[in-house]
This record gives C-alpha cells, sequence and structure tokens, in this order.
C-alpha cells in the first residue's frame, strides 16, 4: 500500500514586503518578481513533502487576479495537492495585504508541477497526499484532468 502524508507537512507560508525595486514604471509589483516568489514557495513545500531536491517540471496555470505596490505585504502559501510516481502538484495563493488600508486581497493564484529528484538528477518516488482542507479536497479531485491536459500540451510542444 502506498504511504500517504497529510497535505499539512508540505504547507508553507512566506512573507514579503514589497520594495521599490520590485515595482515597473506603474509602481505595481512585477510579475515575474512574483512568479519567481511563487517557484520558490512551491519548490520548498515540495521538497518538505518528498524529503527530496525539487525541479520544476511545468507552471499549469498563474493567475494575475490585482497588484500589489511598494510598501505592501505579501503573504504565499503553498501546499502539495496531488502527486504521482515522482511528481507532485503544488498549489499556491499570493495575497497581499494593502499597508494603507489593511485590506487584504488575493492577487495570485497558480498551480506548478514539481518533480523528486536524486543525487544523480533521476525522478524519484514520491509518497501520495491526503488533502484536508476543503480547498485541498476539489483541487486533489479535479487533479486528473489537469494532469490529462498536462499531457496533451507536452505531446503537442513535442510535435507528436
Amino acid at each position: 500500500m502506498e504511504e500517504k502524508l497529510p497535505a499539512t507537512i508540505s504547507r508553507t507560508i512566506q512573507t514579503k514586503l514589497v520594495l521599490p525595486p520590485d515595482t515597473n514604471h506603474m509602481g505595481t509589483i512585477f510579475g515575474g518578481t512574483v512568479l519567481a516568489s511563487i517557484d520558490e514557495i512551491a519548490a520548498i513545500a515540495a521538497m518538505k513533502h518528498s524529503g527530496s531536491v525539487v525541479v520544476t517540471a511545468s507552471i499549469d496555470t498563474v493567475n494575475f487576479l490585482s497588484t500589489a505596490k511598494a510598501g505592501d505585504i505579501l503573504k504565499l502559501e503553498a501546499v502539495v495537492v496531488s502527486t504521482g510516481r515522482t511528481s507532485m502538484e503544488v498549489y499556491v495563493k499570493v495575497e497581499c495585504q494593502h499597508l494603507d488600508t489593511g485590506e487584504i486581497t488575493t492577487t495570485t493564484t497558480a498551480i506548478l508541477t514539481m518533480v523528486a529528484i536524486n543525487s544523480e538528477g533521476i525522478p524519484t518516488k514520491v509518497s501520495g497526499v491526503i488533502p484536508e482542507t476543503e480547498e485541498e479536497k476539489r483541487l486533489f479531485q479535479s487533479a486528473q484532468i489537469r494532469k490529462s491536459r498536462r499531457m496533451q500540451i507536452r505531446e503537442y510542444s513535442e510535435g507528436r
């Protein structure tokens, strides 16, 4: 029987201050800066789940819903929501606390696939995951649909 770990093991939270160098000419945070932070926290969550080094295999979806500006506080939260043999699907949510109003808004959501690798760079088996929150359960239940879509895109990209 496959070992399964609770999603809590992978849950990772980071808080960051948006600084002027993180912003574009409109004074809002660069999308690429947000993407780098999303990739980093997804990797940390996947490493906590797998107990091994990971690489990013894909970024399925990134939804930029609102923005942040210098002085705002970003809270990033990542959790493994489904697994394959060597891969982990990680959900990341980014929230912004607007310093001037105190209002908290969701700025970005993303789903990434990370692959566990060994010291030779070969993919290695990972444990399954037990979703705990309602959001995790919904994402777990729809994981196969996203995996099928990823496989179709991969085949198309490889020219098959």
